[in-house]
């Protein structure tokens, strides 16, 4: 490269501000990325107040490659950002599942100088990843963490014949009802909006219902997967006297998936859990095996995230930013490079 300096996008003073920044020699296993474009997260606006490089959702082209790089070449379109690095050796990443690894680094754990709000982005070869054809980069780019996300919670649990519930059709829940749709479930989705029932079941919802009346369900599911803001109040949406969790929305021995951390506690119903057999399982995005078949997968069905486009400058992700906490972009935001604008 000519020149070694690059803009990173970054919370000072709890507002998203440019500042320059100088690129650090790339070690033997790193590749360099020029950022075409970034999906903003909510993770992301967790991170703003301390002060770290953001972004972790980013598409790119690879500039430059490390003395060992044998898998990726200049020119090769990329992406990744959320998981950058682990062990190797421990018995989480010698079964697939490295994004357990006790020394694994993820978005704002450790490299805190380097995200994908930037010009340029470094990640080690094998945890980036090539990017499908069929996927144009802006809808590439959410799928590096909710698609990762929402498809690693599914993959492999999610059998055809089983009915998969979703609570939400925001950021992660439209993917979800896309992912779970084309794994072979049939598909319910609950919202407390009524006016988004067309929209679920062009996705591929199956069914739709009010989380204020569940009592008209046809069968309960077995999958919930949880990917709203905020989690359901189970005592006022879920359960009545007569036991709906029970009876109407979870089948007994049901899984209960959370996507979403939203602050406090889960408040689950302690009796409906332990006598109705539940389970509760998370997912953290996905471990890189997984979200390597999560890009063919979406390329393969022609998954698409519903995303607003912003420009990847400081006006552009600060208008972003507060979309996003209103809750009112729809429902990806992606950030393009000015040149790709």
């Amino acid at each position: 490269m000519s020149s070694t300096s690059q803009i990173t996008y970054r919370g000072v003073e709890n507002v998203v501000k440019s500042v320059p920044s100088d690129l650090p020699a790339l070690g033997p296993l790193d590749v360099l990325i020029k950022i075409t474009h970034s999906s903003l997260c909510g993770t992301d606006l967790a991170y703003i107040k301390y002060g770290i490089a953001l972004g972790h959702e980013g598409i790119g082209i690879v500039q430059e490659v490390g003395n060992a790089v044998t898998q990726l070449k200049i020119g090769d379109r990329v992406g990744g950002g959320y998981h950058r690095g682990s062990c190797g050796h421990c018995k989480y990443c010698l079964s697939g599942q490295d994004i357990w690894c006790y020394e694994r680094i993820i978005f704002g754990e450790g490299d805190y100088g380097n995200g994908t709000f930037s010009s340029y982005y470094i990640g080690r070869e094998t945890y980036v990843h090539k990017i499908p054809e069929a996927i144009p980069s802006e809808f590439a780019a959410p799928l590096q963490c909710a698609g990762a996300t929402v498809y690693g919670a599914l993959v492999g649990i999610v059998k055809p014949s089983q009915r998969v519930g979703i609570i939400g059709i925001g950021g992660l829940g439209h993917l979800a009802i896309q992912f779970a749709s084309k794994l072979g479930a049939s598909v319910v989705v609950f919202s407390h909006s009524a006016n988004k029932e067309a929209e679920a079941r062009s996705f591929g919802a199956a069914e739709f219902y009010s989380l204020d009346d569940v009592s008209k369900m046809a069968a309960p599911v077995d999958l919930l997967v949880l990917t709203a803001n905020r989690y359901p109040d189970w005592s006022k949406h879920l359960l009545t006297i007569n036991g709906f969790l029970v009876k109407s929305v979870l089948a007994r021995t049901g899984t209960i998936i959370p996507l979403s951390e939203p602050s406090g506690p889960m408040d689950l119903p302690s009796l409906q859990v332990f006598f109705e057999g539940y389970n509760v399982r998370t997912n953290l995005v996905a471990s890189r095996g997984v979200h390597n078949d999560m890009l063919e997968f979406a390329a393969r069905h022609k998954i698409r995230p519903t995303i607003e486009t912003f420009s990847l400058s400081e006006n552009g992700l600060r208008e972003a930013v507060e979309k996003l906490k209103a809750g009112s972009v729809r429902y990806r935001a992606v950030l393009v490079a000015e040149e790709n604008h």
